[in-house]
């Protein structure tokens, strides 16, 4: 291959590689907060922390020979009943006993009538 056929591939590659990690989410601090003999290595030696968090990735270079660039904490989530009519989507069917929705692992509301009395959870994100 050429050179110029190199350098076009080159191109190419660098702007996939970008767009995958494009738009990605930073951290919450409380993430970030990973023992430092616990951290995955995010990025390339030499990564600065604004190439790190623009992949969605934390940096902290205050203790040498780990990862300054690392993978964070998962987000964590918990099962919350919305309150309003419109959130609620059917988990069950007409009649069903408030136990077997339960069993299921969904809400059971009887109120009001004419809408689902047993509904799926909503799955909120937790502050850290």
């Amino acid at each position: 291959m050429d050179q110029k056929g190199i350098q076009l591939l080159s191109v190419i590659l660098i702007l996939g590689l970008s767009a995958l990690t494009e738009g990605a989410e930073p951290p919450a601090p409380c993430q970030c907060t990973v023992a430092p003999k616990n951290r995955v290595n995010c990025g390339p030696p030499g990564i600065t922390a604004k190439q790190c968090g623009d992949k969605g990735c934390c940096f902290n270079s205050e203790v040498p020979g780990v990862p300054w660039c690392f993978i964070p904490l998962a987000r964590k989530y918990k099962k919350v009943c919305p309150a309003e009519v419109k959130l609620r989507k059917n988990c069950g069917y007409p009649g069903i006993p408030a136990r077997v929705c339960k069993a299921r692992g969904c809400c059971f509301e009887s109120r009001p009538p004419a809408v689902a009395w047993c509904f799926y959870p909503l799955l909120v994100e937790e502050d850290c």
